[in-house]
């Protein structure tokens, strides 16, 4: 039996379930969280992020995330963030995108979900982030969308 994966989401996977463009994919990613697939992690960033949003997705960020782990941000996390930033990995401009990066590293996630594909999901940032990661001591961290880590029925 494998144990469920430890996935840090961000932002836009929680804001996905109400677009009608990211809708079904992020419903059923979020189904798997349910079902015990993977083990959500967030953070309060999230929260902060989520504040100006409408009620009903803050309302299911508060639903879903109290059926995993919120963490909090942490000086290491900063300090991994900054290394991004200093890196060239993100501009400081998107030192927010970064610091999701720095936190599910520094939390032990295995992977971390996204629709960012800027800043985050995108092939290039991917392999700079985890080579920031190597420098400061940390493993790689799978970086995917979440049709990438949704099982198809087929």
């Amino acid at each position: 039996m494998r144990s469920p994966i430890r996935v840090y989401v961000d932002t836009s996977v929680f804001g996905g379930v109400f677009d009608e463009e990211f809708r079904d994919i992020s419903a059923r990613f979020f189904e798997a969280v349910r079902t015990g697939r993977f083990v959500l992690v967030s953070s309060g960033l999230v929260e902060d992020e989520l504040a100006p949003s409408p009620a009903r997705v803050q309302d299911f960020f508060e639903e879903i995330s109290a059926t995993g782990e919120v963490v909090d941000l942490s000086d290491e996390a900063l300090a991994l963030r900054d290394s991004y930033v200093s890196s060239g990995v993100v501009s400081a401009q998107y030192v927010a995108d970064a610091l999701h990066v720095a936190l599910a590293t520094t939390t032990n996630c295995n992977m971390i979900v996204s629709w960012n594909f800027k800043h985050i999901v995108n092939y290039r940032r991917v392999q700079q982030y985890n080579a920031v990661n190597i420098l400061n001591g940390y493993g790689s961290i799978l970086i995917c969308s979440p049709p990438e880590v949704v099982e198809n029925e087929d």
